[in-house]
């Protein structure tokens, strides 16, 4: 075998094994955002713990193909410019972060993805992207059972200033 073809072997091992470990994938498309803008959102996907990647779209299929149960990577959905966000902790970071970046660079745009192994397209992507994240939602638990004890808490001190006042 030929060289190059030795290294598309590996190229197409290599992608396979990150979507085997991923617990997420989203393909975007690119194309018109110049070289800063890039760099700006590879480095927000780099502080997120995200992969962000450039590869031909035929040696994806071929990975894919691989893996199994990647049927959404084919012909017709991987096509043009495309670049892959792969994520192996945080399943919405990818989304979160490219819908975050295309408000300002709307010429960046969802394709396609997985999360958890469910295909998801362009619009249930963006949706999900405005889902809190697992923090905040944590933050928002902790708070509504910390309300009801401050709330209790505020009601003894008032009671208490209140007969101070009254026995001085």
């Amino acid at each position: 075998m030929t060289k190059a073809i030795e290294i598309k072997k590996s190229v197409v091992s290599e992608i396979a094994e990150k979507l085997e470990k991923s617990t997420s994938c989203v393909v975007v498309d690119y194309r018109g955002l110049t070289v800063e803008e890039v760099t700006e959102l590879r480095s927000k996907f780099r502080e997120a713990g995200v992969e962000y990647k450039v590869y031909k779209n035929t040696l994806v299929r071929r990975a894919a193909s691989q893996v199994g149960n990647m049927e959404m990577f084919d012909e017709v959905n991987l096509v043009g410019t495309n670049a892959i966000a792969i994520s192996y902790e945080d399943a919405v970071a990818p989304a979160k972060i490219i819908s975050d970046f295309a408000k300002n660079h709307p010429k960046l745009e969802f394709k396609m993805g997985y999360v958890e192994g469910a295909y998801y397209d362009a619009q249930m992507l963006d949706e999900l992207s405005k889902v809190p994240s697992r923090e905040e939602l944590i933050a928002k638990l902790l708070g509504s059972f910390k309300a009801p004890v401050s709330n209790f808490v505020y009601l003894l001190d008032a009671i208490a200033k209140k007969k101070e006042e009254q026995s001085a």
